[in-house]
């Protein structure tokens, strides 16, 4: 069983991540931050990942720390999780739809952490307009999410936003549910697989 809690304590934060790579969809998220909160679900709903987070952070001083360090921990949780990377497809890929925008993600556990977030124009999210986040929440803090997640994951993650929406909710939205779909299909088991997938013989 693919399993694990993680727990990360600093001045800043205190964060406890219970991970079920093989789950079923259960989430109980407290984070702080009720827009991360509604998106984390979301992400392990259609990821099929079963997700615990609780998280204290400085909140009276800004959502930095506490959105970052949630990042991660997650990819620590995920990483720990897969071990070795044996028999995992690797590779994920997901288009999810939200009136008129539309998130495409892709993902690579490739044992190398990078982040690409933007349109399908090529600006980056601090260029894309969408307004309307709680608690201050906006684009650059999901990049910054997105960022921790994927370099302690060890991942590489792809996202392009086609049409943008001005509300962010609308934004976001399909991003995370991609994310959930492309990570799932990444981090399946293929019985033909015998190894580590990687002409390397391993992942990192």
């Amino acid at each position: 069983m693919r399993k694990v809690i993680i727990k990360r304590k600093t001045k800043e934060t205190d964060i406890t991540v219970k991970l079920n790579v093989d789950g079923e969809g259960k989430a109980k998220i407290n984070t702080g931050i009720g827009i991360l909160d509604h998106m984390l679900e979301l992400f392990a709903f259609h990821g099929l990942f079963d997700l615990d987070i609780m998280a204290k952070g400085d909140l009276k001083i800004d959502i930095h720390h506490t959105n970052e360090d949630i990042g991660i921990v997650l990819g620590e949780a995920f990483k720990k999780a897969l071990g070795d990377k044996k028999g995992i497809r690797r590779f994920g890929s997901a288009s999810v739809p939200m009136e008129d925008t539309v998130a495409n993600v892709v993902v690579d556990i490739s044992g190398r952490g990078f982040l690409k977030f933007c349109n399908l124009e090529g600006k980056e999210s601090g260029s894309m307009i969408a307004s309307g986040g709680e608690e201050g929440y906006g684009l650059g803090d999901a990049t910054h999410f997105f960022d921790a997640f994927a370099k302690n994951l060890g991942m590489n993650l792809n996202i392009k936003v086609s049409l943008p929406s001005h509300d962010l909710h609308t934004t976001l939205e399909p991003v995370f549910k991609a994310l959930g779909i492309a990570l799932d299909q990444a981090t399946q088991i293929d019985p033909r697989r015998k190894g580590i997938p990687s002409t390397k013989g391993i992942i990192d």
